[in-house]
C-alpha cells in the first residue's frame, strides 16, 4: 500500500449496508444472471462445470479500488469452497495491470460469478475513482467533496461506501436522518415569514428522538441567505451560485454566523470545482459522483487448475 493509501482509513462496509440486505442484492444479481433454472449453459456445454481452476482479477485502468469487501460474499453465493487471495483492498490506488485478487476453486462457480463480481467492482471502483479526482482537485482548500441522494435504487449504501473509499464525505443517507429544507418546502412562505418558520422547525427537529444529523437549508440568492443565517441551523446549501456570489456568501456568513457551514451545489464539474473551492465554502455537493461515474475497467481471467491439483483434471 502506498503512502496515499495509508493516509485514508478504509470505511467499514457494515456501516453502510446491513448484511442481510447485501446478501439479498447479491442473490438478486445471481438469479438475474442464471435464470429460473440456475444454469450457465455455455459453461455446461464446454465441460468447465466439472473442473477446478484459478482466475486473476486484474485492473485495466488506473483508479481507486472499491468492491473488495463484497468479493467473499459473492463467491459464497456460488460455491462455499472458492478461495480468494486479496492483493489490494478498498480505497487503494491501483495501477493498470495490477492483480488485485486471485481466485481458486470450482471453475464452474468462478465462471458463473465472474460477471456479477465484475459488475459490482467496476461500478463501485468507478464511483471511488471519480470521487478521488474531485477530492484531489480541491486539495489545499477547506472544501470537502460530498455526495447526494442521486443514487441507483437499492444501491445507495454501496455507492455511498464507494464515495467514502474515494475520500469523499457522505451527505444524508435518506429523508430520515437529516433535515434539508429546499425551495419546494418554503415556496408557500412569504420572505418575511421564513426566519420564524425555520427557527420553529429547527426547535422541533432537535426535540426528535433521535435528532437529525444536521439541519440544512437551501437558498438561491444572497438576500435569502442573509435571512437564513439569523436562524439556528447547521448548513446552508448555496444552489447554482457563481464563484463571485459564493465568495460574497462566505463573507456574509463570516460576519453574521461564522459557525454555519456553507455547501455549494449545482452543475459542478472537474473543470470548475477548484474555483468553487477557492471561494471559501466548506462543502461541495456533487450528484455526478454516483449518477454519472464511468465504470473502472477490470477483468477476470482464468488460468487453469490450482496448485496441488492435477493440471487439466476434471471430474468425469
Amino acid at each position: 500500500m502506498n503512502k496515499a493509501n495509508a493516509q485514508r482509513p478504509t470505511p467499514r462496509l457494515e456501516n453502510y449496508i446491513h448484511s442481510a440486505e447485501l446478501d439479498a442484492i447479491i442473490d438478486v444479481s445471481r438469479r438475474e444472471d442464471l435464470g429460473q433454472h440456475g444454469r450457465d449453459v455455455t459453461t455446461e456445454l464446454m465441460g468447465a462445470d466439472r473442473c477446478d481452476g484459478r482466475a486473476l482479477l486484474t485492473t485495466r485502468q488506473e483508479g481507486i479500488l472499491c468492491g473488495a469487501a463484497l468479493w467473499q460474499r459473492i463467491a459464497r453465493a456460488y460455491h462455499p469452497d472458492i478461495t480468494i487471495e486479496y492483493r489490494s483492498h478498498d480505497g487503494d490506488r491501483i495501477q493498470k495491470g495490477t492483480v488485485v485478487a486471485a481466485y481458486a476453486g470450482s471453475l464452474d462457480a468462478i465462471l458463473r460469478m465472474e460477471r456479477v463480481a465484475l459488475n459490482f467492482t467496476c461500478h463501485l471502483s468507478g464511483v471511488a475513482t471519480l470521487t478521488r479526482l474531485y477530492v484531489d482537485a480541491v486539495a489545499g482548500t477547506r472544501a470537502r467533496i460530498t455526495d447526494t441522494r442521486k443514487t441507483l435504487p437499492g444501491l445507495r449504501g454501496l455507492q455511498k461506501y464507494a464515495v467514502a473509499c474515494g475520500g469523499g464525505l457522505n451527505h444524508r443517507i435518506g429523508l430520515y436522518d437529516a433535515v434539508l429544507v429546499k425551495d419546494n418546502h418554503i415556496a408557500h412562505l412569504k420572505p418575511q415569514e421564513l426566519p420564524h418558520a425555520l427557527s420553529d422547525m429547527a426547535h422541533k427537529a432537535r426535540s426528535l428522538n433521535p435528532p437529525p444529523a444536521f439541519i440544512e437549508v437551501e437558498v438561491d440568492h444572497l438576500e435569502q441567505l442573509r435571512a437564513v443565517l439569523t436562524t439556528p441551523i447547521d448548513i446552508v446549501l448555496l444552489d447554482n451560485m457563481s464563484p463571485d456570489a459564493l465568495q460574497r456568501a462566505v463573507q456574509l456568513r463570516n460576519t453574521l454566523a461564522p459557525g454555519v457551514l456553507l455547501e455549494a451545489s449545482g452543475g459542478v464539474t472537474l473543470q470548475t470545482v477548484r474555483d468553487i473551492a477557492l471561494t471559501g465554502v466548506d462543502r461541495i455537493a456533487i450528484g455526478a459522483l454516483t449518477h454519472s461515474a464511468p465504470s473502472l475497467d477490470l477483468g477476470l481471467d482464468t488460468l487453469g487448475s490450482p496448485p496441488g491439483s492435477v493440471p487439466g483434471k476434471c471430474s468425469p
